[in-house]
């Protein structure tokens, strides 16, 4: 059996499983990606033992506590873990690299198996992600791809993904269309931690000489911050922008958030903070159709009168590159055409091609 020294965070490819002792809530938060959540201690327990310790002290949370993390790691031998060969070789992981990760490990061992334990645990790892996005960030040859409300940009960047392209789609890893509108049925957000988690996933993986295509973000995508080092990376990159005709536009809006019909007194409610911006009289307007579930006036209206006019001004203002931009074409935004435009936007790069 191997007895080396807590690895670190670079190496933890060259195991198995991660295991993450963690509770479920923590792990939720955020985790290393692929890790599987085997808790020594649940919600209510690590409750529990926490107040235990300061009622009481650390003896009797250890106590109490070292009978609930003994149940929960024979749960973990006799389920999840009961199929794992002898060769098998995990890395285990707590919060700092302490008692919960060292406790499992401990027993894996005596197993027979070669467990090892995460230097600094999630701490070290979060450091780590932080490390890695301010490091890569800066030698990202990214494209920033823009245009105005209703331009399929996402699907621009997944059609450019499946032709081979790297793409960094920040508005997946935040479950949100970065608008108004943008919020997800019955999806919530994640942490700003596990956002930054993925985006340092992406950035770790990508071949830093090939493009980066990124949609056009402002700082915040719903609740969520964009990495400072990533938004002044983008602001300073070439952009490509996407000039869809404003039929185009509204044909694909109203495919893409047909959803929004089936909430009517939400989407009347989301209205209601354009008040101060367009005026009663408009946002009464807007309102009145929400509550009919009238996509083509609200949605057509709302381009006409709320996002186009502040547009232009917003890219020149946030993207240095701006007025040197090159542009796509598109009158159809169907799936057919939105593979014409990833088609042209590869075209516009001669060291990308659709067949990258």
């Amino acid at each position: 059996m191997s007895h080396r020294q807590p690895v670190r965070v670079g190496d933890r490819h060259a195991f198995d499983t991660l295991i993450d002792a963690r509770s479920p809530a923590e792990f939720a938060l955020d985790h290393i990606p692929g890790a599987i959540n085997c808790p020594v201690l649940d919600d209510e327990e690590r409750r529990i033992v926490g107040t235990v310790y300061v009622q009481t002290g650390a003896f009797e949370a250890r106590r109490i506590g070292g009978a609930m993390v003994a149940a929960n790691i024979a749960r973990h031998l006799r389920d999840t873990l009961a199929d794992r060969p002898e060769n098998w070789k995990p890395l285990v992981y707590c919060w700092r690299g302490g008692m919960r990760s060292g406790s499992m490990v401990t027993w894996l061992r005596l197993v027979g198996w070669d467990a090892q334990q995460l230097a600094g645990g999630y701490k070290s790892f979060r450091r780590h992600v932080i490390s890695q996005i301010d490091t890569l960030t800066p030698q990202l040859d990214l494209r920033v791809v823009c245009g105005a409300t209703g331009s399929a940009k996402t699907r621009v960047l997944h059609a450019l993904a499946e032709r081979g392209a790297q793409v960094l789609d920040l508005e997946d890893f935040a479950s949100h269309k970065g608008s108004l509108l943008g919020s997800l049925p019955g999806v919530p957000q994640p942490s700003q931690k596990h956002f930054e988690t993925r985006i340092a996933a992406v950035l770790e993986a990508i071949d830093l000489k090939r493009p980066l295509y990124v949609e056009g973000e402002s700082v915040r995508i719903g609740r969520l911050s964009l990495p400072l080092s990533l938004v002044a990376r983008m602001r300073a990159a070439p952009c490509i922008e996407v000039r869809a005709t404003p039929e185009a536009r509204l044909a694909y809006l109203l495919r893409d958030y047909a959803y929004l019909g089936d909430d009517r007194e939400a989407l009347a409610d989301k209205m209601g903070v354009l008040k101060e911006m367009q005026g009663k009289e408009t946002v009464t307007r807007w309102q009145q159709w929400a509550r009919e579930a009238d996509l083509p006036h609200l949605f057509g209206e709302l381009m006409a009168l709320h996002y186009d006019p502040h547009y232009e001004k917003s890219q020149e203002l946030h993207f240095k590159a701006w007025a040197q931009r090159r542009s796509v074409s598109a009158t159809d935004l169907s799936d057919q055409g939105i593979e014409a435009v990833a088609d042209a936007v590869l075209a516009l790069d001669g060291r990308e091609s659709p067949s990258a």
